[in-house]
């Protein structure tokens, strides 16, 4: 396990290593000028030539690189452009919304994509599983921004019952939470579905089955548990997924998380916000993966971390 985890954090560093790089060359090899984006409207062309010089835009790629790697192995991110504040303080106050927004959307899938993929499986091929299977494909096929903006007309203009934006009430959680949760809900229980059909089928639950234990234990305590690993695997992944921002729901429903940010932190071509937004992103959804292989041997007796079967 030692080992294992040290490596695994090894590789995890060089991940997060990788993409800002990436991250740091892509942005500044996109068109547009931070400049321009940051200078007033009628800025000249010497104002211009200023503000290039004092956030160093006019330096060339390798010594912008240098800089960047020395500020990142120091800690400093840099100013935003956008906000005149630490770009990595700016981040921080903006993740709590996001990490809301992704646990309370992870938790309404848990508890209604689980029984509802174990519902399936156990009326696999009837006419009501047949039904229950077209509305989760519907649910996977529809985009997020067009659920939103449904969801948005239905419960905050004709019927204005819910908050259409922002996050000054716990009500305003509710609509961006059912947007995000409608996809994950069809992915989730699909998987569980999928995975209790051949669980049910296992000879293990045949041998169990004769031996006189009943529907339910076979269905909750051996068939649901031989299960879990790939199902905390989805929901680990999809969890990780949601961390790193869901632009189009955020910009939807006004939420003020870290999409926004991104989306702004694009338009006005600040750098230093982009990067500090990849570093956090990057950083808790790697540590969430990292959490969930750690929790397969809880899982699965069976399996052991950095040994091969």
């Amino acid at each position: 396990m030692p080992k294992y985890l040290a490596r695994r954090i090894g590789q995890s560093l060089l991940t997060v290593f990788l993409t800002l790089t990436t991250v740091f060359l892509l942005v500044r090899l996109a068109p547009g000028d931070p400049a321009s984006a940051y200078a007033a409207p009628n800025a000249t062309t010497a104002e211009l030539a200023r503000i290039r010089e004092q956030f160093g835009l006019d330096d060339p790629l390798l010594v912008q690189y240098g800089l960047f790697l020395r500020d990142l192995f120091t800690g400093d991110l840099g100013t935003s452009y956008s906000f005149s504040s630490p770009a990595f303080d700016v981040v921080l106050d903006r993740m709590p919304y996001t990490i809301t927004l992704a646990v309370s959307a992870i938790a309404v899938t848990t508890v209604v994509a689980v029984p509802l993929g174990v519902w399936m499986a156990r009326r696999a091929d009837t006419r009501r599983e047949l039904g229950a299977n077209v509305l989760t494909i519907a649910g996977q096929s529809m985009p997020d921004f067009w659920t939103g903006v449904m969801l948005l007309t239905v419960f905050a203009v004709v019927l204005p019952i819910l908050p259409a934006s922002g996050f000054t009430t716990w009500s305003g959680l509710i609509l961006p939470t059912a947007t995000v949760a409608v996809l994950q809900l069809a992915l989730v229980s699909r998987l569980v579905r999928r995975e209790m059909t051949t669980a049910l089928a296992s000879s293990y639950i045949t041998v169990a089955r004769s031996r006189g234990v009943s529907e339910s234990a076979l269905t909750w305590r051996y068939a649901l548990a031989n299960s879990a690993v790939p199902l905390v695997t989805a929901l680990g992944t999809r969890f990780a997924a949601l961390l790193n921002g869901v632009v189009v729901v955020e910009v939807v429903f006004g939420w003020p998380g870290v999409g926004s940010l991104v989306v702004r932190a694009l338009e006005t071509r600040d750098y230093p916000l982009i990067q500090a937004t990849v570093l956090v992103t990057a950083t808790l959804a790697i540590l969430v993966q990292l959490l969930v292989d750690l929790a397969y041997p809880l899982l699965d007796p069976r399996v052991r971390l950095g040994k091969a079967a």
